[in-house]
């Protein structure tokens, strides 16, 4: 298997240029032309609805832009203080299983977070994750940490995962993150952690690599 590349961009990219920076790079790789790709990156300030998503799910579209996209999933929020990882990884030569690629993000993340500890889990119902216990303190209802929406093309992914470090979680508000009323997000830095995205781009980058070889 070819060596995955790894990209980190340290400013902020435009949502749109992102998408078709990513179409591109799987065009690429569908042809043999480009490697597989991990991207560690962060958005301004925006709102992205997944193909999913619904119109009442934006509460209050004047403060900042919303964008209809092309990935799986519902209404997300995008900024500052969040890092995004993308995934253009070529499923034909390993397991054609999209679930199962999914679920190899959230135990990474999951993976990542015991390291600071806090007990984080998945859903089967509602993909993303979350956080259930930060240092042996039990939450009242769990809380969302990341959320991962993707695409597939030709069995090749792209989009990805948002995880939020320390971004301002008001934004939130104007949303149903992730199309449910009744769930708060949370961050690293509510939950009394300081990491800066150095930390977690090395350490997310090995634990998902490591991961990725099972399938």
């Amino acid at each position: 298997m070819k060596e995955i590349e790894v990209k980190i961009s340290k400013n902020e990219i435009n949502y749109d240029e992102a998408v078709i920076f990513m179409e591109s790079r799987v065009k690429n790789i569908s042809n043999d032309l480009s490697r597989e790709l991990l991207w560690f990156l962060t958005h301004n300030h925006v709102f992205t609805q997944g193909t999913s998503a619904k119109k009442d799910e934006i509460l209050n579209s004047s403060i900042i832009d919303v964008i209809k996209s092309n990935r799986g999933g519902k209404t997300t929020y995008h900024g500052p203080g969040q890092r995004i990882v993308y995934f253009m990884i070529n499923l034909n030569n390993k397991k054609k299983d999209i679930r199962k690629f999914i679920s190899i993000i959230e135990s990474s993340l999951i993976t990542f977070l015991e390291n600071y500890n806090i007990e984080a889990r998945s859903f089967k119902d509602r993909v993303g994750i979350w956080v259930i216990k930060n240092n042996k303190i039990t939450f009242d209802k769990e809380k969302k940490i990341g959320a991962i929406g993707l695409r597939v093309k030709k069995w090749i992914t792209y989009h990805g995962m948002s995880f939020n470090i320390d971004p301002d979680l008001k934004y939130y508000n104007h949303i149903y993150s992730c199309g449910l009323k009744e769930y708060e997000n949370t961050s690293m830095e509510e939950l009394g952690i300081k990491i800066d995205q150095n930390e977690f781009d090395q350490s997310f980058e090995k634990i998902f690599i490591k991961k990725l070889k099972t399938i």
